[in-house]
């Protein structure tokens, strides 16, 4: 369906921020939305991923254009409406997006080459739970570091979003997987999640266990979403010429990386950032294609889902900066 000429105006919920600050800035509001201009379409969005990078752009760790500033980056919906020249998507499709600022709101307006068809038989829920986490384990597993049978990897934040897709994507291709987590009630998820060995963060004797598991050698690789509270274990017990990747800081930024010392055991370090590996039409697709096949064929097993009302924002903050969240977080609108 196109509209045309019209001047037609719709309320939408939404979440915005007029300033940055703790979880308490987050507030709901309406917002007038218009049509959908060439290219764009209208979505009723069902499901909304929250991110930790949310939190950075909430608290001014990361700066905002302008205000009022409506957070979120992803979320899966049914298109209500088409504008001019929308070919690929029509009116009752099930699409979801990965990178689009301004997810928190019922309804929004987006442009169509950041969209996926959302499979039949996956959830729309499924779907907003594994963009932006599900995209993430596989640039982890599939191109930072190449997971292989007989690798063995660290997993840092194991039962959380993306960790507990990269543990079980990494057990799909063959590894051994040891993860961290922050809290004993925590290891049991990890275990579910595809990891053999699970130890808390900054365990007493957590090297030597690791070596032990490894006859000595040091794992293969590092996935590390968490930053200053693991980065030090990290080196630790990576082998020589291994791979560290940091992909995310939860905890804060290392303070200290010894680069000469990495350079000495020929230890290579990646910080990569998801957007660099999906740049076009394509790779959109095929991030979106693996990682629902993923999802479909049972990799990903049951999805652990916490879910919030949008109207809740400000608490599902709270709740996933002092790490009380396992797996993915969305929100209902």
């Amino acid at each position: 369906m196109s509209n045309k000429n019209k001047e037609v105006s719709y309320p939408s919920g939404s979440v915005s921020i007029s300033r940055q600050g703790d979880p308490s800035v987050l507030t709901y509001s309406q917002e007038v939305l218009g049509e959908p201009g060439p290219g764009e379409v209208k979505i009723r969005q069902a499901a909304i991923g929250l991110n930790f990078v949310d939190t950075y752009f909430r608290s001014g760790m990361f700066p905002v254009k302008a205000f009022p500033y409506v957070p979120g980056i992803e979320a899966a919906g049914v298109i209500e409406e088409t504008g001019p020249w929308v070919t690929d998507f029509k009116v009752g499709d099930r699409v979801a997006y990965h990178f689009i600022p301004g997810a928190y709101a019922e309804v929004r307006i987006v442009g169509t080459h950041q969209l996926v068809h959302v499979p039949d038989d996956v959830s729309l829920e499924e779907a907003a739970a594994v963009m932006v986490k599900g995209f993430t384990a596989r640039m982890l597993v599939k191109e930072t570091y190449k997971v292989k049978p007989g690798d063995v990897v660290l997993v840092h934040a194991a039962a959380g979003g993306v960790g507990s897709l990269v543990s079980k994507w990494a057990k799909a291709l063959g590894a051994t997987v040891i993860g961290t987590v922050g809290h004993a009630n925590k290891k049991k998820i990890a275990l579910e999640n595809g990891a053999d060995h699970v130890f808390l963060t900054h365990c007493e004797g957590f090297a030597k266990s690791v070596l032990e598991i490894t006859g000595g050698r040091g794992v293969d690789a590092v996935f590390d979403g968490v930053g200053k509270d693991t980065f030090s274990e990290s080196t630790g017990v990576i082998k020589r010429g291994g791979k560290i990747v940091l992909y995310g800081s939860s905890s804060g930024q290392p303070e200290h990386i010894d680069h000469a010392a990495l350079r000495a055991r020929s230890i290579n370090m990646l910080t990569p950032v998801l957007n660099a590996y999906i740049s076009d039409y394509d790779s959109l697709h095929l991030f979106a294609r693996d990682t629902f096949s993923a999802l479909q064929s049972g990799i990903f097993g049951k999805l652990n889902i916490t879910a919030y009302p949008l109207s809740e924002a400000a608490q599902a903050h709270k709740d996933i900066e002092s790490r009380e969240t396992t797996g993915s977080v969305i929100m209902i609108p």
